[in-house]
């Protein structure tokens, strides 16, 4: 049980660190963090979980990613379903103590997105949900390409956190207009239940496009990643 309850852990990790940056920091008075800052806590929540729990569990923190992982070869079928119960059980309760501190501030407002992800007039950008669906399918794709890449036993071991950490952080920096950017299913649910409406009548495109961008990528990597 070790490993379920590292990635719950993790997953709690990347939500409150991620999606609290946005939600308290973001757009704070004078010192906000912006899009830039945003961008940095995701990649930073994943960066540092993989040096604590990467030994335990592997740190995926995504259901996405696990899934990608076993399509590529590099996970137990067994542990698949587990660990995605793990992930969404872990999102779910960190939104549930981020929604307890943001709502500790007069004038708070869980209606006005709470960081969930969106498309159509629910996307920072106003970007549609063809946009939204191509953005989340690349990118996940690129995700587990680094990961998948990153991890494998012929690169430096010691540099994959750091590597994975800071291609987060590069795809918020690109699609947080489009999306907010999920590429990871978990960290959509876990904010999305809490604002309920049209982020949960949304967030079948935050399943699907981060399910099938990942198969993609883990696809590929095993076609490159073959001897000549």
């Amino acid at each position: 049980m070790n490993k379920y309850f590292a990635e719950a852990l993790g997953t709690f990790w990347l939500v409150f660190g991620g999606c609290g940056s946005a939600v308290l920091a973001a757009a704070f008075p004078a010192v906000g963090i912006g899009l830039l800052g945003v961008s940095l806590a995701f990649g930073l929540t994943v960066l540092t979980m993989a040096y604590a729990i990467g030994h335990i569990s592997g740190c995926h923190l995504n259901p996405a990613v696990s899934i990608g992982l076993w399509i590529g070869g590099r996970f137990n079928s067994k542990d698949l379903l587990p660990y995605i119960i793990a992930q969404v059980i872990g999102g779910i309760l960190a939104g549930g103590v981020l929604y307890v501190i943001a709502s500790g501030q007069a004038g708070f407002d869980v209606s006005a997105g709470f960081a969930s992800n969106g498309f159509a007039e629910h996307s920072p950008g106003g970007y549609s949900m063809v946009a939204a669906l191509v953005a989340e399918v690349v990118l996940t794709a690129f995700f587990l390409l680094v990961i998948m890449g990153a991890t494998d036993d012929r690169a430096p071991a010691a540099m994959a956190p750091v590597a994975i950490g800071l291609c987060l952080t590069l795809i918020h920096l690109i699609s947080i207009p489009v999306t907010n950017t999920s590429v990871n299913p978990a960290r959509s649910t876990a904010v999305a239940v809490y604002v309920g409406d049209w982020a949960v009548s949304q967030l079948w495109l935050f399943w699907v496009a981060p399910i099938v961008g990942a198969i993609i990528g883990a696809s590929i990597y095993k076609l490159i990643a073959k001897p000549e």
